[in-house]
């Protein structure tokens, strides 16, 4: 894998994720994996910082009236009904691990819904960058991750999901996406295989 053409996004790594107080913290899987996630992309992170490798965030913030939202459904109207990912919020921030690595980081603004090539210039820049290949990490497995995986698929690129920095709604979800749902467009590898390919460690 040639990390200069490689895309890694970080999706939904908010506080009102993956925050001890996080509003949605309660919708990732079993007690404990938000902080095994967090921990994992991490120790990714902190790998991948000297490499060429295209860190890209894409934070899901709304309007204080969310008006982006109409008549949502959904996982979006329960956002809206616990009003998560509210602009000017400490949720809608991305969590403060991700600060030391700032410089490193491109964030993608604009994402709205579930698809983060959606009202973003995300497709733009990685053809600017002449990416081949996205990685995807963060939450929700089942929603997020599974329609921008899509997206960036239809759009031409070779897809990888990392089975231990995603996090579903429950054990199953997770489990079920990652060795049914996800091979059907895209490779389910961990964060260490991703590292070996890279040339980043030794298998």
């Amino acid at each position: 894998m040639d990390l200069q053409k490689t895309a890694v996004f970080l999706i939904g790594y908010q506080n009102d994720y993956f925050a001890k107080d996080g509003i949605l913290r309660g919708m990732i899987e079993e007690p404990g994996r938000a902080s095994t996630v967090l921990a994992n992309t991490i120790a990714l992170i902190k790998q991948l910082r000297p490499t060429p490798v295209h860190l890209i965030a894409t934070p899901i913030v709304f309007t204080p009236n969310y008006s982006e939202l109409v008549e949502p459904m959904g996982i979006l109207k329960a956002i809206k009904d616990v009003q998560a990912f509210k602009k000017g919020t400490k949720g809608a921030e991305n969590v403060p691990e991700l600060l030391e690595f700032k410089e490193r980081i491109i964030e993608v603004p604009g994402k709205r819904g579930l698809n983060a090539f959606s009202n973003t210039r995300l497709n733009d820049i990685l053809r600017e960058k002449e990416v081949t290949d996205v990685v995807l990490a963060g939450a929700v497995t089942s929603i997020c991750i599974d329609s921008t995986g899509r997206a960036a698929f239809e759009n031409g690129y070779s897809m990888h999901i990392l089975s231990d920095c995603t996090a579903g709604r429950t054990p199953v979800e997770q489990s079920f996406y990652c060795e049914t749902i996800f091979p059907l467009y895209a490779e389910v590898i961990d964060s260490t295989t991703l590292l070996v390919r890279g040339g980043v460690i030794n298998g």
